[in-house]
Parts: C-alpha cells; structure tokens; sequence
C-alpha cells in the first residue's frame, strides 16, 4: 500500500484528486493538507510517502526537498498549465502533473513514482502553443450569464446556500440551475462540474473572470455596508 499526502488550497481540485486515487486499491491517502506547515507536520508524522502538493502553495522547494530525503518520501509537483514542468525536475522532485491532468494520467504518475521511478507530462506545450479548446468555448457559449455565475462560485468551492446568498436568491432557484448546467456540461454533480471546467481551459478562463467581478461586487458590497454603517453611529 503506497502512503499519499495531498497538499493544495484548492478544495475542488484537492477533494477530485482525492476521488481518482481513491479509486486504486494500491494507493491510500493518509493526509489532505490546506496550507504548508499542515504539509510539513504530515510529511514529518508519515515518512516514506508520496506527497503530491500544488506549485501554488509556494513552498520553500530546498527545504521541502530536505524534508523529502530526511523522511524518505517522494514529491510530486501538481503545476499550474502554463507552467514548466522541467524546472521542477531538475530541482530533484520525482514527477510533475498539470492541474489538467486526467484522471488514468495522475494514476500513473503516482504508481510510477512509489516505484521508483519518474514521471514529466507527455505534453508540455509552452503557453501560446495551448491548442483550441473547441469543447471549453462550446459550453461557454451555451451557459447563460447567470449559470457561469454559478459555475464560477462552484469552482471557488461555494455551496449551494453561500452561492444563493451571493447571487441574492434562494437555495432551490441554485438547485433548479444546477439542473441546467449539468445537462449543458454532460456532468452528474458538482465536482465532476468544477473538474470539468478546469480541464477545459476557454471555460476555466470564462469562469475565472465571471469569478473575479463576483469577488469585486462583494468586495464593493462590504466595504458600503461598512461605510453605511460607521455613518449610523456617526
């Protein structure tokens, strides 16, 4: 039985990986980690393990690479798509995927690296050699403005309740869209929804900015109220 700790942020991307190891009789995940120094207690309280963490974390790679060979375990780079997946190599890390991995590709990478070996994406094309995600723009274009909305505060992780208050509506009128998004993507719940936008990069980009003004109106929203209310007891 191969020992995995997962480590990123990203609770959709984490909570999908999660799934596909799950899925392999070989492999079993002992920790998930939000942040490095959980990462860092996991890797110290469980050697011998594989520990697949996310770029994004930003950790100090000499003192993880340290880690790695103090605890006997093996480290596996989940990068950004854009990202050069050799410079991780050459800074000693067994094998790098890219958050657009699929799911047989993650499998393999990991049964290969708790064998000893290595593992660099097949496909490592530099960002303006991306190919057309013709699958991506198609579903953008056939989700309404408010269904992206949703998609996006999916992939930010939100409930159904949390993105009824956003949108300033309720949980059963969510429910009702959800509905919709899942016939238009071909996706049976939520997580399967926000993998599938990630994977397809013309939509992840769509959601990513519908995800940033969301952000920029609560941000306004709050800081109006605060304003509103400072005022009051004024």
């Amino acid at each position: 039985m191969n020992k995995i700790i997962l480590a990123d942020s990203q609770a959709i991307f984490r909570a999908g990986t999660a799934k596909v190891l799950a899925m392999d009789e070989d492999l079993r995940i002992i920790a998930q980690c939000t942040d490095l120094e959980r990462m860092y207690h996991a890797v110290t309280t469980f050697p011998n393990s594989i520990v697949l963490f996310a770029a994004s974390l930003q950790p100090d790679f000499t003192r993880l690479g340290m880690l790695l060979e103090t605890t006997n375990s093996r480290g596996i780079v989940i990068a950004e798509n854009n990202e050069n997946a050799a410079s991780y190599m050459q800074q000693g890390f067994r094998g790098v995927v890219f958050r657009s991995v699929t799911g047989p590709a993650l499998v393999e990478c990991v049964r290969r690296v708790a064998a000893g070996d290595s593992w660099l994406p097949t496909q490592s094309a530099p960002p303006e050699a991306i190919e057309e995600d013709l699958v991506g723009a198609r579903v953008r274009d056939r989700l309404t403005p408010k269904e992206m909305r949703i998609v996006a505060l999916i992939v930010q992780g939100c409930k159904n309740r949390e993105i009824a208050i956003r949108l300033k509506t309720t949980e059963q009128v969510i429910k009702n869209y959800l509905r919709s998004i899942y016939d238009k993507t071909g996706v049976g719940d939520r997580l399967e929804l926000a993998l599938f936008t990630i994977h397809h990069r013309v939509l992840a980009k769509a959601a990513a900015e519908v995800g940033s003004k969301l952000e920029a109106e609560n941000q306004a929203a709050n800081q109006a109220a605060s304003q509103s209310a400072s005022g009051a007891m004024a």
